[in-house]
């Protein structure tokens, strides 16, 4: 029987899959390692290759997809619905097939290498940069139980502690003076982390055609841009601007029931970090509308005097998001005119 759908359940080590045919009975079922996997996928026909978005999909998805096979990437979500019985990675990878035959199935998109680059060097910088805040706390609290207080802000603590730990008569003990070194060091050492993570994604956002383009959108800078592209890709998998929001969550959320449309605050879906910058941005630039007289701040302008601050920056975060789609999908630069229309 020809397999039309494979569903594989992914494992570190063990790999479970499960083929069915084109009537949706099964064809095929296997327990594979990681290396076998690739080979049954060389020998296999070209056919419909699906899976969970989990580590190691997209590589996998990669490899199927060089091999002439349709990649297929699910959210986990939705193929809890199609588990019958017991949960094993049999029953999950028989699930994943069956899910992945229904046409209006959600799909992740496949990620490249370079998003998944970017994408690893924004999540290690964000991962820096909370060790940094963690470790400056738990200096503040050791100093604060001898009785020495340092002002908020981490610049203040960069220039207190080495003052502080070279006074002798400020009561510190010499277990806790070398303690408190060893958190100084590690926060010079975190600094460096983020500094060079930040500097490489200067660089990227230069050499990507694709971030380069979404650098002419006003609000949105190098850490933003490699983000969204990170995240979004070439933009392709959405029909428009506004599914995109939706995506990463930018949108009223909808309890619509009898007929009567109720919309409550931002669906807060998708990506929080990405959510995050773009709404970051959006304050940038409500602050700085007034320097320029062209469509878009004149547009801006007029929603900031119109409604909350906070509301007005969420509001410009889902406009920023559409034209951020907008010149990734149409392959042209920013145009104030056109976006603010």
């Amino acid at each position: 029987m020809r397999i039309a759908t494979l569903g594989i359940d992914l494992g570190k080590n063990t790999i479970h899959v499960v083929g069915l045919d084109e009537s949706g009975h099964l064809a095929e079922r296997k327990k594979l390692t990681r290396t076998s996997l690739i080979r049954f996928l060389a020998k296999l026909a070209p056919c419909q290759v699906a899976m969970e978005a989990c580590a190691g999909s997209h590589h996998v998805a990669r490899k199927a997809e060089a091999m002439g096979h349709r990649p297929v990437i699910l959210p986990g979500q939705f193929v809890q619905a199609y588990t019958k019985g017991q949960k094993n990675d049999e029953a999950d990878a028989a699930a994943i097939a069956e899910a992945a035959t229904r046409p209006t199935m959600p799909e992740v998109t496949v990620k490249d290498a370079t998003q998944q680059e970017i994408q690893f060097l924004h999540r290690s910088r964000q991962g820096w940069i909370k060790q940094r805040t963690e470790t400056a706390n738990r200096v503040r609290a050791m100093l604060l139980e001898f009785g020495i207080t340092v002002p908020k802000k981490m610049a203040n603590l960069r220039k207190a502690l080495p003052t502080i730990l070279e006074d002798a008569e400020n009561g510190l003990p010499d277990g806790a003076r070398d303690l408190i070194a060893q958190h100084w060091h590690q926060l010079q050492e975190l600094d460096d982390r983020v500094t060079r993570a930040t500097q490489q994604l200067n660089q990227l956002a230069r050499q990507d055609a694709r971030t380069a383009r979404l650098l002419t959108v006003p609000g949105i800078g190098p850490m933003l841009a490699t983000a969204f592209v990170a995240a979004v890709g070439d933009g392709s998998q959405f029909a428009k601007g506004r599914d995109c929001s939706a995506w990463v969550g930018l949108v009223p959320q909808q309890f619509t029931t009898g007929g009567k449309p109720r919309l409550l605050g931002i669906s807060k879906r998708g990506n929080r970090y990405l959510r995050t910058l773009l709404v970051h941005g959006a304050r940038a630039l409500l602050r700085h509308a007034h320097r320029h007289n062209d469509a878009l701040r004149r547009w801006i302008r007029q929603l900031d005097g119109r409604t909350h601050a906070n509301k007005a920056a969420v509001a410009l975060a889902n406009k920023l998001t559409r034209v951020a789609w907008a010149v990734l999908t149409r392959g042209e630069e920013f145009r104030s005119e056109a976006a603010a229309a």
